[in-house]
């Protein structure tokens, strides 16, 4: 009996128990890793890739190392005094011509000016034209062939941004980003104030996506709490008007709002038409921060009003009823009963409507003219117009960061498992 009782468990096949059930556990993780696999390819593809790509970019630009490749490398040897050696003009000389000879993509004396001038403002032109004046230069000594050209090239500075831009690791797109920037002597100061429209740019982003999560906040809250206390068949039908707006395109949208709140726009000749303003007092409602707040709000309120309901419908009925009947007030019943706990969906619509909000392109964009842009339309247009990718990388993680800190005061301060998305 001790012999059979210590023998292992064996399966119909001859298989012991324990290794059997070791196999089949083993081959669930496989299928259920396999089952994950596009998911997490989707994610790195999507996701990581290019928030890495945006982080590498805004400390790497190879500008300077690409136009300029021998003189690159010696200049780096030259200790910022004066002027460089004849030699380091030679190499400058040569690289230039050769660049503007080869003419490759992105590898122009133009593309050198123009990295040139995001630090050293003035610069472009005379880096743009330096291949045709080079030419004149057959043979040495080219430092005093240079300066015979332009009287420019006599500046230290000058000279030493370019030592600067030939590096291929920088933090000067970081420096711009927060409105700083390199001074002749090498030392961070702050920018011209012609310049500073970043700092001031990231703080009305911050402060106008916090307006509109509050109004969309204001405005949802009774909307979601009517929609939980109606009849089943009424509560349906008033919910797809919440959701008639995800079915029409955002772009049509923004355009409804700029034919609304324009000067001949219907708000305005209402307003005239009751006699409230007179017509040559006409509301500047569009291309503003005001068109911004408004077009905004309502494009974001199904994202408050989704997470409110969620919770609310949840919410027995039964706690105000008792609290009344223990003769709380209409107001404090709400406060201390209902209130709190529709904290949770509170939580998951102000998260999720100011994060939106503080990465919105299009609307802003299209009704808020030059004073409601947001950081996002300033990112935009460094990489689709300005080309200044890296400086539009640093805004972004300068944003991203903004954000994910945001996260952190969130949790550390509200809790993010008080959040509720339904």
């Amino acid at each position: 009996m001790t012999d059979i009782a210590q023998q292992p468990l064996m399966t119909s096949d001859g298989v012991p128990l324990k290794q059997k059930l070791a196999i089949t556990t083993r081959r669930m993780r496989w299928k259920a890793f396999l089952l994950t696999v596009p998911l997490v390819l989707f994610l790195i593809i999507s996701f990581v890739v290019p928030i890495g790509q945006m982080l590498f970019r805004s400390v790497y630009n190879t500008t300077g190392t690409d136009v300029t490749p021998n003189f690159a490398v010696a200049i780096q040897k030259w200790d910022g005094e004066d002027l460089p050696s004849e030699e380091v003009f030679e190499l400058f000389v040569k690289d230039i011509l050769q660049a503007q000879k080869v003419r490759a993509i992105g590898k122009t004396p133009g593309k050198l000016g123009t990295r040139v001038n995001y630090e050293l403002p003035g610069s472009l032109s005379l880096i743009r034209s330096a291949p045709r004046k080079m030419r004149k230069i057959t043979e040495g000594p080219y430092k005093e062939a240079l300066l015979s050209l332009d009287k420019r090239w006599e500046n230290p500075v000058l000279w030493r941004t370019l030592k600067r831009v030939t590096r291929n690791f920088t933090p000067s797109f970081y420096l711009a980003a927060f409105d700083m920037k390199y001074d002749a002597a090498e030392q961070i100061v702050e920018a011209d104030k012609i310049y500073q429209i970043y700092v001031s740019n990231f703080w009305k982003t911050l402060w106008l996506s916090a307006i509109i999560t509050f109004l969309c906040f204001l405005l949802a809250f009774p909307v979601a709490y009517l929609l939980s206390t109606l009849p089943l068949a009424t509560s349906n039908l008033l919910m797809i008007l919440v959701l008639l707006p995800f079915w029409t395109s955002l772009l049509v949208r923004t355009t409804a709002w700029i034919a609304i709140l324009q000067s001949k726009g219907i708000i305005n000749n209402i307003l005239v038409f009751i006699g409230i303003i007179g017509d040559e007092s006409r509301v500047q409602l569009i291309y503003n921060q005001t068109g911004t707040i408004i077009a905004m709000v309502h494009i974001l309120l199904p994202f408050m009003i989704l997470p409110l309901f969620s919770v609310m419908k949840t919410i027995p009925p039964t706690y105000l009823r008792a609290a009344r009947s223990m003769g709380a007030t209409p107001f404090t019943a709400f406060r201390r009963v209902y209130f709190p706990q529709t904290l949770p969906g509170i939580a998951a619509g102000t998260l999720l409507v100011f994060i939106l909000a503080i990465g919105y392109y299009i609307t802003p964009a299209l009704v808020g003219g030059a004073d409601g842009v947001l950081i996002s339309n300033l990112i935009a247009g460094h990489i689709q117009k300005s080309l200044n990718w890296s400086l539009g990388a640093a805004l972004g993680t300068i944003l991203l960061v903004i954000v994910l800190v945001l996260y952190w005061l969130y949790n550390k301060f509200v809790g993010i498992d008080k959040l509720s998305f339904g």
